[in-house]
């Protein structure tokens, strides 16, 4: 049987030799093997940055991430292949679709984040303007552009889809081409993905390469400009990290390493209440989902020592029921570890687990299996272990990657919060409890450890996804142990791929680079009402200016009436005089923003199809009976949108009185037609 081919350099190329046999997790039966000798790894990262680069920054983020959604779209059409062979690395219908649809979630998310929260264009504003200056002439303005190398992820073996894709979409969002290397184990599955990708024909060449087998010499020809994301082990992670390129040319390394994740129950949460049963089925789900193999499973769970022999109990009654085997056989629910060789690990780890807990569930040398061969396939019972010495340090440094976890006891919120900060940084921590305030404490006192800490109640559980579950919206990573990076994050995550610079300059060079009008930039006035242009014919800097208008008593008076805001700063002229801020009756900020858009609205039927939204409102100056107000409208930022007829138009809106005093600044928000009669 052929050896896998790895994907570099635009084209599929066969490794020299046969390397490494990769076999069926359940049955035994050899795939494949993998290899990455004879391939060029320098080669294909300057296929990358050559070719798969240049071709991504010429996109906007909009188009970027519209990509992203239709290769989501396409995958999902095709995920029965992927299904088939995930199903190969021992995992079950449900471990593949955390696996499959978890990843091509994670498209879909990046590619709506990246619509909704990134501009069309190719340069993203970090931050507010900083001014540099009195007379306004000197600004400053932090700006994101694209890194200039590839992106390289090396993978674990049991998330070969989502591992992928959760750092395929950020650095395909930011404009950076990617290189995977997947885990050996289970690199069939990622070929397989990789070889989707390509065949639907949707990403330029060179924004995703495929290196299967070893990473070889890759990391000695890393630029200053590349970045690497490595998952697995804590181990091999300190190993990547001090390899001279990275330290020499200060290489972003981002390490989500496996670690010791708690699940802490709370005092309140007594046999028999809501949040005990949840726990007791979260922490059963964490041990069997994806047997146990994940980065992000249960390994301690705290409980309040007199509700240890009842959580032991509903635990162990609860994996009873779990049927382990053949994941295409029925009512099958945890499968096979990826591969003999991790089985061997996990009982060489509980060894160590075992001189200080003992089990309650479970045994490592036996397993009943539903149509499956014990002695052939990688599978493990679930094993439940007792350590009724918190502070004992095997469970707090030794980690089994597999179905395994082990309770511990303790006896106050400081404890609970001190032993979980003993993992020495986690990815992910979780609190279920009722109890708002045991809540808080905990999540605020262990949070410096954690990447993301989940709390399950009762008014949550029905929509929670859950302690394993990292979401594309929220950052993927934590501390010490577990790495010191991040992943995904919305788009934090984007932004991890960009270079943050800082611009300085006057606001004529500032509006210029980041495609923003900054004021004191040149505005037009050309005679044409900015309504009257369509999108195609508005540009940045079109002004319109409307007023004065004069506010009398009579206006403060009725929209008093008319709105039913008689605060006394608008009715009653002692108190008002009273306020140190006025000087007398004022005028509702509310009305100034009526009156200004009387001023700058162009009432005809035109391009302007509807105002959805003010941002960034101040009133800065009281406007009084008797000052007269005028209002300067600018186009500031116009991001057409994708497959759709219209766009977006930033307008920067100043309300100035008679003394040219700005008593009100905002941004007013339009949707505007691309095209207009």
């Amino acid at each position: 049987m052929a050896p896998l081919r790895s994907y570099v350099s635009g084209g599929w190329q066969a490794p020299a030799e046969d390397g490494v046999p990769l076999f069926d997790a359940v049955t035994g039966e050899r795939i494949t093997s993998v290899s990455s000798k004879g391939i060029d790894l320098a080669a294909a990262l300057e296929h990358g940055r050559r070719v798969g680069g240049p071709a991504l920054r010429e996109l906007t983020f909009h188009q970027r991430a519209a990509l992203l959604k239709a290769l989501a779209s396409y995958l999902r059409e095709h995920r029965d292949e992927l299904y088939a062979l995930s199903a190969r690395t021992g995992a079950t219908r449900t471990d593949s679709m955390i696996d499959i649809d978890g990843g091509i979630g994670v498209l879909f998310g990046y590619g709506s984040k990246g619509r909704r929260e990134m501009p069309n264009d190719t340069v993203y504003i970090d931050g507010n303007l900083e001014p540099l200056s009195k007379g306004g002439t000197f600004l400053g303005q932090h700006i994101c552009t694209p890194l200039r190398g590839v992106a390289v992820q090396i993978n674990a073996f049991n998330f070969p889809v989502w591992g992928p894709l959760e750092k395929l979409a950020p650095a395909f969002v930011a404009g950076v081409p990617t290189l995977i290397k997947p885990a050996e184990q289970t690199s069939y599955l990622t070929a397989r993905l990789v070889e989707l990708i390509l065949e639907s024909g949707l990403l330029p060449e060179g924004t995703v390469q495929l290196v299967c087998g070893s990473t070889g010499d890759m990391l000695d020809h890393l630029t200053e400009q590349d970045l690497v994301a490595f998952t697995g082990s804590a181990s091999t992670a300190q190993l990547l990290r001090a390899h001279p390129r990275i330290i020499g040319n200060a290489v972003r390394f981002t390490a989500e390493a496996d670690s010791l994740n708690c699940s802490v129950l709370g005092p309140d949460a007594k046999a028999g209440t809501p949040e005990f049963d949840l726990f007791v089925k979260a922490l059963a789900t964490e041990m069997t989902v994806k047997a146990g193999q994940k980065c992000t499973a249960i390994r301690r769970a705290f409980v309040p020592a007199e509700l240890m022999d009842d959580v032991a109990d509903a635990v162990g009654a609860r994996l009873a029921k779990v049927k382990i085997g053949n994941p295409a056989s029925d009512g099958v629910r945890m499968g096979a570890l990826a591969s003999l060789e991790q089985r061997e690990e996990v009982r060489r780890s509980l060894k160590a687990l075992m001189e200080v807990g003992r089990p309650v569930f479970g045994s490592p040398d036996h397993v009943e299996l539903v149509d499956a061969d014990a002695e052939r396939g990688a599978f493990i019972s679930p094993i439940l272990l007792r350590a009724d010495d918190p502070w004992c340090a095997q469970p707090h440094e030794v980690e089994a990657f597999g179905p395994v976890s082990t309770l511990m006891p303790y006896t106050s919120t400081e404890q609970v919060i001190s032993l979980a900060a003993r993992g020495k940084g986690s990815l992910v921590g979780s609190v279920v409890t009722g109890d708002t305030g045991f809540a808080r404490d905990v999540v605020v006192g262990a949070a410096a450890w954690h990447g993301r800490m989940l709390v399950l109640d009762t008014d949550s559980a029905k929509e929670s996804t859950g302690h394993g579950s990292p979401m594309p919206h929220l950052v993927h990573g934590g501390p010490g142990r577990a790495g010191g990076g991040e992943e995904m994050g919305g788009i934090r995550g984007v932004l991890h791929h960009m270079q943050r610079t800082a611009i300085q300059g006057s606001p004529k060079v500032l509006t210029a680079v980041t495609n923003r009008w900054t004021t004191g930039a040149d505005r037009n006035d050309d005679g044409v009402h900015p309504f009257r242009k369509s999108l195609a014919e508005l540009k940045i800097g079109d002004t319109v200016v409307g007023g004065p208008r004069l506010v009398t008593q009579e206006d403060v008076d009725h929209f008093a009436e008319f709105t039913g805001d008689k605060f006394y700063a608008h009715t009653d002229p002692e108190a008002a005089a009273a306020n140190p801020f006025f000087d007398g009756i004022v005028a509702h900020g509310y009305l100034v923003v009526s009156l200004a858009a009387g001023l700058f609205v162009d009432p005809a039927p035109g391009p302007v199809l509807a105002n959805y939204g003010l941002e960034n409102l101040r009133f800065l100056t009281p406007t009084y009976p008797g000052d007269e107000l005028t209002v300067t409208l600018t186009a500031k930022q116009i991001t057409p949108r994708q497959d759709a007829e219209h766009g977006e138009v930033r307008w920067d809106a100043d309300v100035t009185n008679q003394n040219g005093e700005s008593v009100a600044k905002y941004d007013v928000l339009t949707l505007v037609a691309k095209t207009h009669g």
